[in-house]
């Protein structure tokens, strides 16, 4: 099951059905079945707080991503800040609802095993978006 929620901030402008089985797609081309998988949309200050508390980071993120996965089942909790979202998608010049669904689908490319941090992991990473973007 996935579920969203928010914190501090309207819901999105998301279609939670088409959203959710695209999710599911994307999933499926790495050989994953989605479980418990919950979103928390939120404020700046919301995931300032989530990354402090939980990950000892002193910064703002578009998203952390909680990893509770058992075998090829996805399980986690994705906390995003569309504060962050918005500012990200006017610096990289894209549309606001194609940014937000960037991150929403970055989250799931984590839980199925996807980094971004390493050598080469970036591009990989954003490879992976984009395709996964093409099956919405």
């Amino acid at each position: 099951m996935i579920t969203y929620n928010t914190e501090n901030v309207k819901f999105p402008a998301i279609k939670r059905r088409e959203t959710t089985a695209w999710i599911r797609r994307v999933a499926a081309t790495y050989g994953k079945k989605v479980g418990e998988v919950g979103y928390l949309f939120c404020d700046d200050e919301h995931i300032l707080q989530v990354n402090r508390e939980y990950l000892g980071h002193d910064y703002y993120t578009d998203i952390i991503t909680f990893d509770y996965d058992e075998g090829d089942v996805l399980n986690g909790d994705l906390v995003i800040s569309l504060d962050t979202v918005r500012s990200n998608a006017e610096l990289f010049h894209k549309e606001y609802d194609e940014e937000l669904h960037r991150v929403i689908i970055h989250g799931i490319l984590h839980l199925c095993g996807l980094n971004d941090k390493g050598p080469g992991e970036r591009e990989q990473m954003e490879a992976a978006e984009n395709a996964a973007l093409k099956l919405r």
